[in-house]
């Protein structure tokens, strides 16, 4: 435990120039005691640590020391290499620093740990895009990836409608979604946080200025708020369905994952056979036929009448197949 304390103070102080006791106590979530006896330890194994004393003093390294990647562990090294997705890096034009990166993480690892990058890439596989589509890189995505970095603002223009709207926009992150990229940025004028598809940009153009990013700002919170109100924005009508206990299983695999949940949250009691009634909340009455249909016979529609009409039509065609008439 102390000694993957000691590793991580030292790095701390690496990436730092300075850091107070304070400081590394919040950090390492020890109290500043805790803090002068690690320091102490480090000064006496040879690691030259140095205590600035005064208002402005703190911890750092002195000498240009730098300690290399031998505390990590097979599981920790094999996982390093697993955090960035190699197609996206490439579509942001990202794939030569990461691959040099990649080299100076491997060259700093001990020799019994050199071969962690192929170990872990012959184990896992991200395939972002969805299936059934081929992926297309949108034109702006390397401007926008380095603006994203520098905090640069952008001129961008984009596709609203029929309409070609123009915007300033202070890039804050990149998103891939299902083989979609999406932009999380500030706009300039007003401040408002906005999501954007970045094929429908026509243009982005770097305007050479840089923002104050927001330090409070939380991609994947604000990512997942953002997704969870589009996901309930596009569910505008409801359907009654009762379903059996198969059905019930089969629901969250046949409509979207939001509306399911919420049909689940209040069912209806069971009857005599075993059957639940539901809420649906849906997109349309079309996207519900289309998702409803693959639960066959485990889903019974019930309202509204019409879509309840559409099915007991298709149910009667399909008897007519299966079991025709001797005329």
């Amino acid at each position: 435990m102390r000694a993957a304390r000691l590793i991580k103070m030292v790095l701390l102080l690496q990436s730092r120039p300075v850091m107070t006791a304070a400081e590394l106590a919040r950090e390492l979530e020890v109290s500043e005691r805790t803090v002068t006896r690690d320091a102490q330890a480090l000064s006496e194994a040879g690691v030259p640590v140095y205590a600035d004393r005064g208002r402005a003093g703190g911890y750092r390294l002195v000498g240009g020391y730098r300690t290399r990647l031998t505390g990590l562990a097979r599981g920790e090294a094999e996982a390093l290499f697993l955090s960035g997705v190699p197609g996206a890096l490439r579509e942001m034009g990202l794939a030569d620093t990461a691959s040099a990166a990649r080299l100076k993480v491997s060259a700093a690892l001990l020799p019994s740990l050199r071969d962690a990058p192929d170990t872990a890439a012959q184990r896992f596989h991200l395939d972002a895009p969805a299936w059934f589509r081929e992926p297309e890189t949108p034109a702006p995505l390397p401007v926008l990836a380095e603006a994203v970095w520098d905090d640069g603002r952008v001129l961008a223009r984009y596709r609203r409608a029929e309409d070609t709207v123009e915007r300033r926009l202070e890039p804050y992150g990149l998103v891939l979604k299902a083989g979609v990229w999406y932009l999380c940025a500030r706009v300039a004028t007003n401040g408002s946080f906005r999501t954007y598809r970045i094929d429908r940009f026509t243009a982005v153009d770097p305007l050479g200025e840089r923002f104050d990013r927001d330090p409070e700002f939380d991609l994947p919170g604000f990512w997942a708020e953002q997704a969870e109100r589009f996901a309930r924005s596009i569910l505008r009508a409801e359907v009654v369905v009762r379903l059996s206990p198969e059905g019930l299983r089969r629901l969250p695999h046949a409509v979207d994952p939001l509306a399911a949940r919420t049909a689940l949250a209040e069912p209806g009691a069971p009857d005599a056979a075993g059957r639940v009634t539901v809420t649906l909340p849906v997109e349309s009455e079309e996207v519900a036929y289309e998702q409803l249909t693959a639960l066959g016979p485990e889903a019974e529609v019930l309202a509204p009448a019409a879509l309840r009409e559409r099915f007991a039509a298709d149910a009667a065609r399909a008897a007519a197949l299966y079991h025709p008439g001797d005329g």
